[in-house]
């Protein structure tokens, strides 16, 4: 797609006291974050607010897929330390709501859910009372791996299913549609509020977002994220459209009368932007049997 981006697509540059104090903390902590990694067009604005989403796992994701910046290959990091500095981090940045993520490391028996539960527990243990948001991967479906995650009580579980079904193969490649609609069930059944998120313009037809919403709302979805896809560089997969603000704020709407009940839809928003914003109603719901 060569159509000049769109007004509407221009994101806050980076700037004020905030933006350079969570730059600091992120590196002295030798910690990375999504907004990096990923390219996220919200960077400017997130961190002038003091918030950043920390990725934990390495900056190396063992798969491709084509709509994602960041770096793939064979990881060669496993950080046994790194819970107690994002839990340092967390608490430098003074969050009262906290998102993590990870890379998907399928080299791991466990796809990293050790380090991920033990991530939870040193966040909550140096910051009791910040509510602790993950977006993790599918971990191959292997819900006993999930399930150590879950049991570190992550306030919201937020896995993202990124496109419509016909397309997951050239998208995502190793991902599967009905898997991750399998582990945000799971998620849901053992108590938690779960999040997803869609990213439109990558060739997607109404009939299939209408679709993927149905099927979200019937696993009884909490929170909704609806934003355009924005190609890191040439390589990745091409821009099919530019979806317009208005046509997002539809989509909200039919979101919500499926029941979903936070819907966030706009061209800039991701999967963590305003995340405490979008989930502080379901953050102190203790919803998880003990």
């Amino acid at each position: 797609m060569k159509e000049k981006k769109p007004t509407w697509l221009r994101a806050k540059l980076p700037s004020g006291p905030e933006y350079g104090n969570v730059r600091d903390i992120v590196d002295d902590n030798q910690l990375h974050t999504v907004c990096q990694s990923a390219q996220c067009p919200n960077m400017g604005e997130c961190w002038s607010r003091g918030t950043a989403t920390l990725m934990i796992l390495g900056n190396v994701c063992t798969r491709a897929c084509t709509f994602c910046a960041v770096q793939t290959g064979k990881p060669t990091e496993l950080d046994l330390a790194e819970p107690p500095r994002v839990a340092d981090a967390v608490a430098k940045m003074g969050l009262k709501h906290c998102v993590l993520t990870s890379v998907a490391r399928d080299d791991l028996p466990d796809g990293g859910a050790k380090v991920w539960a033990a991530t939870i527990r040193a966040v909550r243990h140096k910051n009791p009372n910040t509510a602790i948001e993950v977006l993790v991967p599918d971990f191959k479906g292997e819900f006993e791996n999930l399930d150590i995650v879950l049991k570190a009580k992550p306030n919201i579980f937020n896995h993202n299913l990124e496109t419509v079904e016909r397309l997951q193969r050239p998208i995502r490649k190793t991902a599967n549609y009905q898997r991750s609609l399998d582990v945000l069930s799971h998620a849901q059944k053992a108590g938690f509020p779960i999040k997803s998120g869609i990213m439109l313009g990558l060739g997607e037809k109404e009939e299939e977002i209408r679709k993927a919403l149905k099927d979200l709302a019937d696993i009884k979805l909490d929170v909704l994220t609806l934003g355009q896809y924005l190609q890191p560089s040439p390589e990745y997969a091409p821009i099919d459209r530019w979806a317009t603000p208005e046509e997002f704020a539809n989509w909200k709407t039919e979101a919500l009368d499926l029941g979903i009940q936070v819907v966030e839809s706009g061209p800039l928003v991701r999967s963590s932007y305003h995340a405490d914003e979008q989930s502080a109603r379901f953050a102190s719901e203790d919803r998880v049997s003990a």
